[in-house]
């Protein structure tokens, strides 16, 4: 199971009744975050999460709706006497533009590994998941991500007792563990079946409409993609700052065949997002208006 929480869907500004960009996940005792705006610490408080078991941020770009919010988090995690290392994933100068923000953050008890993107796509493993990092198309490069986990076959216990393998091995094959000894050589393809559905989720801001995000949000389980403008009349001032509307991201989740999308990123101009939502889903029938907080809980298929 994969928590996800949209703690902040703002843009460019925080608002009273609105938060700047950041998403949080929880798996397997493992938190990631991507972006950190400002605001992201008291919407972590407000949802009722811990900051302690962070252990991943990506950053999507450097503009500072998206990493404002970093050094004020460090400082948490420092004065709460963390010890674990802390990852960064980001963009070429991921290093260069976290030590300027650390000008304010020096002293800290954890050690920081710093992870930079190289070429247009990366995949990261780590904490049993797997991220993918993939450019997209801003006036700074932008990069959007996936997260999945994958799930085994089931576990065929007539293979396990036709192959003679000693019971007290099965459950360590079933958790993908090779076993090699006196007893003999036995590795989980021996006793598992074809792979089954993961969890995808796809995370994309900061853009205008492109392949890759198309290519790599294809059958996302949740697929949170920016917003900027619900006025159609806005559709010109999108191209030209490289952001997206509503219609647009709409019209990437029906290509992507993904099972429900959830708008972000809102202009400070756009105050209320739902007045629009019908239009969008005509285009896109499983859309949601994202708000700060909003969550869900994503699921193996039985």
């Amino acid at each position: 199971m994969l928590d996800v929480c949209l703690l902040g869907c703002g843009g460019m500004m925080p608002l009273p009744y609105r938060y700047l960009t950041a998403l949080m996940t929880r798996f397997n005792g493992s938190s990631l975050l991507i972006d950190c705006g400002e605001g992201t610490q008291i919407a972590v408080k407000e949802k009722g999460w811990s900051f302690k078991p962070i252990d991943v941020i990506c950053f999507t770009h450097y503009h500072g709706d998206h990493i404002s919010g970093l050094p004020g988090l460090l400082l948490t995690m420092g004065n709460a006497d963390r010890t674990e290392p802390l990852t960064l994933i980001g963009p070429k100068g991921l290093e260069r533009v976290v030590g300027c923000l650390r000008v304010i953050a020096p002293e800290l008890p954890f050690p920081i590994v710093y992870k930079e993107i190289q070429g247009a796509e990366q995949i990261f493993e780590m904490n049993g998941y797997r991220i993918k990092a993939f450019r997209v198309n801003h006036n700074v490069l932008c990069y959007g991500y996936t997260l999945e986990i994958d799930r085994a076959g089931k576990f065929d216990a007539g293979r396990a007792k036709q192959q003679d393998i000693p019971l007290k091995y099965w459950s360590r094959l079933q958790n993908g563990e090779t076993i090699n000894n006196e007893d003999g050589y036995f590795t989980p393809d021996m006793v598992l079946g074809a792979p089954r559905k993961g969890i995808k989720l796809t995370y994309t801001t900061d853009t205008r409409p492109t392949e890759s995000i198309r290519k790599n949000a294809k059958a996302s389980d949740l697929f949170i993609c920016e917003g900027m403008y619900g006025e159609k009349e806005k559709a010109a001032k999108a191209a030209e700052y490289k952001h997206m509307t509503f219609y647009e991201a709409a019209g990437i989740a029906r290509d992507a065949e993904v099972k429900e999308m959830w708008l972000t990123h809102y202009s400070p101009s756009l105050t209320r997002p739902e007045p629009y939502m019908d239009e969008v889903r005509k285009i896109f029938p499983a859309s949601r208006a994202g708000k700060d907080g909003m969550s869900t809980e994503l699921t193996f298929e039985d």
